[in-house]
C-alpha cells in the first residue's frame, strides 16, 4: 500500500488551507489503489499464492503485531513531532502524555509518504474491505458455502468502502484529517481498532451463518444503499457548495448560507461559508444518521446476537461525541457568524430533537 500511495498516478489535490497557512497537497489516487488491491487479493488467490480465509484465522497474531507496531509507531511520532516537524502546524501542548495521545503535528510526512493518508485510508480502510471479503472465504472454508446474510453485509460494506474511495479527497478535508493530528488517537486508531472492529460483525459471521428470507434481503439492501447515498450526497452537497462558493442550487432552490469570518493563528483575516440547505439545512450534522443506520443495515443480518452490534454502539458515541466537538471547535472560530448559522439550522443531528 506504500508502494501504491506512491507511484500509482492521480491528479493533484490541494486541501483546505490550514491554521497556520500551510495548504496539504495530495496525489489523488485513492480509487485506483482501491481497485488494484482488490485485484491483487484476487490474483493472488487464484494463483494459490495467499489464501484469504488465512486472514480470518490469524487475526489474533496480526491485531497483536499491528498493536505493537502502533504504539512504537506513535512514538516515533510524537519525538518527530518534537525535533522534526513537516510543517508548522506542529508543537506540544506541554504534557508529553497528551502529546502522545494527540500528536504532536497535523500532517506529518515521512520519506514523502503522508501519514495520515496511509494510517487512515491506505491501511485501515483498505484493510477493512480486504479483510470482509477474507472473511468470506473462511466462511467458506468453515461450512462450504457462503451464507446470504454474510453476503449482504458484505456487499453494502464495499459499497460504502468504494464510496469512501470514490469521495477520498472530500475526506481529506473532514475534522479527522484537519483537525485531529497524528499521534494515538488517530493513528492507533486507524491501524488497530479499525480493523477490529470495523469488521467484527463480519467476523461474528463466519461461524454464525443465517439464511435470510429473500423480504429481509431486499429491506436490508435497500436500507443500506439508501443510507450510504444520503451520506454520500450530503458529503457531495457541501463539496459542490464550496466549489462554487455558495453561488449554487441545492433541492432545486438557491443555497442558503452565511458568510463567516474567521481570524487565523497567524493572525490573518480569512472568509468562509457555511451551508443551510439540503441535508444541511435539516442538522448541522443530519449526515451522521444515515452513516449509522448504514452501520446497522451491515450488522442486523447477524441477529439475534447482541456482539455484532458493537460497531454501530461505538459508531454513535463517536459521531455524537464528534458532532459536539465540532460545534465547540466552530463556536470558537467563528463566533457570531456561527450563532448566526445555528439560528437557521438549530438542530445539531436529529431535527426537532437533538
Amino acid at each position: 500500500e506504500l508502494f501504491l500511495q506512491k507511484f500509482v498516478p492521480g491528479k493533484e489535490f490541494r486541501a483546505t488551507i490550514t491554521a497556520m497557512g500551510n495548504v496539504p497537497i495530495y496525489t489523488a489516487n485513492g480509487v485506483q489503489c482501491y481497485v488494484m488491491s482488490l485485484l491483487m487479493l484476487g490474483v493472488l488467490w487464484y494463483f494459490d499464492i495467499f489464501i484469504p480465509g488465512d486472514i480470518y484465522h490469524l487475526m489474533g497474531h496480526l491485531l497483536s503485531s499491528m498493536n505493537i507496531f502502533a504504539l512504537l509507531f506513535c512514538l516515533f511520532l510524537t519525538i518527530k513531532g518534537y525535533f522534526a516537524p513537516s510543517s508548522t502546524d506542529a508543537g506540544s501542548t506541554g504534557s508529553w502524555v497528551v502529546d502522545y495521545y494527540w500528536g504532536t503535528e497535523l500532517y506529518p510526512r515521512v520519506f514523502g509518504w503522508d501519514v495520515k493518508l496511509f494510517t487512515n485510508c491506505r491501511f485501515g480502510m483498505m484493510f477493512w474491505a480486504l479483510g470482509i471479503i477474507s472473511y468470506a472465504h473462511a466462511q467458506y472454508q468453515h461450512i462450504g458455502y457462503i451464507s446470504n446474510s454474510i453476503l449482504v453485509s458484505i456487499a453494502l460494506q464495499l459499497v460504502y468502502i468504494t464510496k469512501f474511495f470514490w469521495w477520498e479527497t472530500g475526506y481529506l478535508c473532514s475534522m479527522d484529517i484537519q483537525h485531529d493530528r497524528a499521534g494515538y488517537y488517530i493513528c492507533w486508531g486507524c491501524l488497530v481498532w479499525l480493523p477490529c472492529i470495523y469488521t467484527s460483525q463480519t467476523y461474528y459471521m463466519v461461524t454464525h451463518p443465517l439464511d435470510l428470507h429473500p423480504s429481509l434481503i431486499f429491506f436490508f439492501l435497500a436500507l443500506g444503499i439508501f443510507s450510504i447515498w444520503a451520506n454520500y450526497d450530503a458529503d457531495r452537497q457541501r463539496q459542490f457548495f464550496r466549489a462554487n462558493d455558495g453561488a449554487c442550487q441545492i433541492w432545486g432552490s438557491n443555497a442558503k448560507c452565511i458568510r463567516a469570518k474567521y481570524i487565523t493563528q497567524g493572525g490573518k483575516e480569512r472568509n468562509s461559508t457555511l451551508l443551510a440547505s439540503g441535508w444541511w439545512g435539516l442538522a448541522r450534522h443530519f449526515h451522521y444518521i444515515p452513516e449509522i443506520l448504514a452501520s446497522l443495515a451491515w450488522s442486523v443480518p447477524a441477529f439475534p446476537h447482541l456482539m455484532p452490534y458493537f460497531y454501530t454502539v461505538y459508531l454513535t458515541i463517536l459521531l455524537v461525541d464528534r458532532a459536539w466537538r465540532d460545534d465547540d471547535r466552530c463556536r470558537e472560530k467563528y463566533g457570531r457568524y456561527w450563532n448566526d448559522y445555528c439560528a437557521i439550522v438549530p438542530y445539531k443531528i436529529i431535527p426537532g430533537i437533538i
